[in-house]
């Protein structure tokens, strides 16, 4: 597959030193050495995790973290085999995500960027810079956010929940996907991953030009990638545009890998689809709208939803989903059914049809494990065995596909979709903790 590489001016900049002191403030909207450069700083605030996350942090289902229990199993799913109790909570990982490390103070900064959309024609967009107070970033961490639903749940306008990762000293580029932030009344180009991943990287791109003119490079310069669930998969596009379309260290659009961590994602959208069809269930109900606008809108098929969708649920596309009011937990609710040929037409459940051909060869393309590529960085993949919103399929297609890949494999019963999303987060946080006593270690 033939990359176009996203052109970036890096512009000469005269540099101040700047030595921060924990409770100094630092105004990012107003530094010259900043001024002209392709990220746009419009807001910025401080974050004290000290008492917990903020009201404004969600789950992948839209609810507020400060309202998670989750202390009982999820219902077991006939279709994902038997179920295991797990030991550990949803809330008792929130707890253990906030307790490690006396670095409780984040800096939030919303920005815009320059990309494309999905044809070619400039856009901007917008994200999230989260940076540990008082100190320069050990590494960046470039996270693809997991599906919402509100715009209230976009990077830019919540705090992030990948955001406790800050307090490790690690800086954070989260962007908004297109359809989200400033682009809310656009529609959303869902599993596009070509479209997706180029406009994630174009956030970094923008991030580390203008990380360096305000003296706040970290200390070193490869970087980790990080995604649950849409972001999982749109983590793996992303590598795989990083190895091959950046992967040259003479190229000054260089992207330095040091580590991937992708959890509970869609990387075969097809395998997905069909199992919403062979199974006539599908767990997680606006998925089935969301994919079929994605594939449809986000490729320029010559159809339209109503040929793949009841009419019911056509006509409230705009109001439920693209109105981007509510969240995927709400938008289920709305939804009220789990059977799939309650929300396909006749046509969309036969796959022999011309269109549902059409549909899967867009599928196909936008199915990461069908790129001509085997990862070349570390990567480390989570996914529940119980996942009731992307079938565990994906894990195991995933691990056939890349099985020359350096990639470490942690499949298990770890409850639903949700509960597995946390249990991602204090893994990679778990994960960086023991690298950064090995580091401390070999250094010593």
């Amino acid at each position: 597959m033939r990359v176009s590489k996203y052109i970036v001016l890096l512009a000469a900049v005269a540099l101040t030193a700047c030595q921060f002191r924990n409770d100094e403030f630092v105004d990012f909207m107003d530094m010259e050495a900043a001024k002209g450069l392709s990220f746009k700083v419009i807001s910025q605030h401080e974050t004290d995790l000290s008492e917990g996350l903020p009201y404004n942090c969600f789950l992948p289902d839209g609810t507020p973290v400060s309202e998670y229990t989750d202390e009982s199993d999820e219902p077991a799913n006939p279709n994902n085999g038997p179920r295991k109790t797990s030991s550990v909570t949803g809330t008792a990982i929130v707890q253990e995500l906030l307790k490690y490390g006396n670095q409780h103070k984040v800096i939030e900064i919303v920005g815009t960027y320059p990309s494309f959309d999905g044809n070619g024609e400039e856009v901007t967009l917008s994200g999230k810079v989260m940076l540990p107070k008082g100190r320069k970033p050990k590494r960046l961490i470039l996270v693809s956010h997991y599906t919402v639903g509100s715009n209230a749940e976009a990077p830019s306008n919540c705090f992030s929940l990948e955001g406790v990762l800050v307090k490790l000293g690690y800086g954070l580029i989260i962007p908004d996907y297109m359809g989200y932030g400033i682009t809310a009344d656009q529609i959303h180009p869902y599993l596009v991953m070509m479209q997706t991943a180029n406009n994630v990287i174009h956030m970094y791109f923008a991030v580390r030009e203008w990380l360096e003119a305000v003296d706040m490079s970290p200390e070193y310069n490869d970087i980790y990638l990080m995604g649950y669930s849409q972001g999982g998969a749109t983590t793996m596009a992303v590598e795989y545009l990083a190895e091959v379309a950046y992967g040259d260290p003479e190229d000054p659009l260089y992207i330095p890998l040091h580590r991937v961590f992708a959890g509970g994602g869609p990387y075969d959208v097809k395998a997905t689809f069909e199992r919403f069809i062979n199974t006539d269930l599908s767990g997680y109900p606006v998925a089935v709208p969301l994919v079929l606008q994605g594939m449809i809108k986000g490729n320029n098929l010559n159809m339209q939803l109503s040929d793949m969708m009841q009419p019911w649920l056509c006509e409230k596309m705009d109001e439920w989903i693209n109105s981007k009011r509510y969240t995927t937990a709400q938008i289920n609710s709305f939804i009220g059914t789990t059977v799939t040929h309650e929300l396909l037409t006749q046509e969309a459940m036969k796959q022999t049809s011309d269109k549902v051909a059409e549909l899967y060869k867009a599928m196909t393309v936008n199915s990461v494990v069908n790129y001509h590529w085997q990862p070349q960085s570390s990567v480390y993949i989570m996914h529940s065995m119980d996942d009731e919103t992307v079938p565990y399929t994906n894990a195991t297609n995933a691990k056939a596909k890349w099985s020359d890949a350096n990639i470490t494999y942690n499949f298990g019963h770890y409850g639903g979709h949700v509960k597995t999303a946390l249990r991602f987060i204090y893994s990679v946080q778990t994960l960086l903790q023991e690298e950064e006593k090995e580091r401390k270690q070999y250094d010593e």
